[in-house]
């Protein structure tokens, strides 16, 4: 994703449209899912089983040809990054942006996860155990998140609007990305508690309004943390925080399995007031869109103060 370093005013779309071509990926559930019903792909797989053009025993090598390959890929050498003189790692690591974000993309992503996990469930109740219910409203679910790598530039284009035009005197260019990543982490925001509120209703025609926010959100959140990051903090950095930010926010995505527990149990399978709880969390994350507009307009301060003296 550093590459989009390389786009200049559109940077911020180039590094959400990679984002979106990954989230699309998952498309391969609605594939792997129709073989499965074709009979294409047994369940349990027999030993050296290939699925491709032509599905069978696959050939394996042998301990010698794979020595024999690997002796021969050429070797190439390390890229080391020039090293960013403006932060430490340390100083990114303490600051309110870094934490303000993990919470951010934390809250978020656990409501995808959580949705994800109880969507056989919800369409289970919903149809009434209807089997070919079930199996449609699944693919219309896969099939949307092909869309994700349609919807993902919309926020890079949020991101770059500003570029190109004539900035404040004094204000310098990451100040003015930050300032045009406030609209993008409120939107953002914005989507992921409508989209929340939309899988609480017990409405299954609502469920397909319920799988596009799904997408477009997605979306925006992998797309918008990656742009951030690179736009917020040193370029040196970016893969370390990118690394940790996803990391950390998956440890705290662990409380879904919680939140099954508690629904598949004294819920009695009914997720209702876990999806509640879990959009009143939402609300946290628009602390963060506040916060760096705040950052923002502390920095204008300081600037105007200094211009004036």
């Amino acid at each position: 994703m550093k590459l989009g370093i390389l786009f200049g005013s559109h940077r911020s779309t180039v590094i959400t449209l990679y984002n979106g071509s990954i989230g699309s990926s998952s498309v391969l559930f609605l594939v792997i899912k129709l073989l499965h019903e074709a009979g294409k792909i047994p369940h349990p797989l027999p030993d050296g089983y290939t699925c491709g053009i032509t599905c069978g025993k696959s050939k394996t090598l042998s301990l010698e040809q794979i020595t024999a390959e690997g002796n021969n890929q050429p070797t190439t050498g390390e890229v080391k990054d020039v090293p960013d003189q403006e932060k430490s790692l340390r100083e990114c690591l303490k600051s309110r942006l870094f934490w303000w974000h993990l919470l951010w993309l934390s809250v978020m992503l656990l409501r995808h996860y959580l949705y994800i996990g109880t969507l056989n469930p919800m369409l289970q109740r919903l149809t009434n155990g209807d089997p070919s219910l079930v199996s449609w409203y699944t693919n219309a679910f896969a099939i949307t998140q092909l869309c994700g790598v349609l919807c993902a530039p919309w926020n890079g284009l949020i991101f770059d609007r500003n570029k190109g035009k004539p900035s404040t005197e004094g204000e310098s260019e990451q100040e003015a990305d930050l300032r045009a990543s406030v609209l993008s982490l409120f939107l953002t925001a914005l989507q992921c508690m409508l989209f929340s509120v939309c899988a609480c209703i017990p409405s299954l025609p609502l469920q397909y309004f319920t799988f596009v926010l799904e997408v477009i959100n997605r979306s925006f959140l992998f797309g918008g943390n990656a742009v951030f990051i690179n736009v917020a903090f040193p370029l040196c950095h970016f893969a370390k925080l990118f690394g940790l930010v996803l990391a950390l926010s998956s440890v705290f995505s662990l409380l879904q399995y919680a939140c099954f527990a508690l629904v598949n149990g004294p819920l009695h399978g009914d997720p209702l007031y876990v999806n509640i709880g879990v959009s009143l969390l939402i609300l946290l994350a628009f602390i963060h869109p506040l916060s760096v507009f705040l950052h923002c307009r502390s920095l204008a301060s300081q600037r105007a103060i200094s211009a004036s003296s």
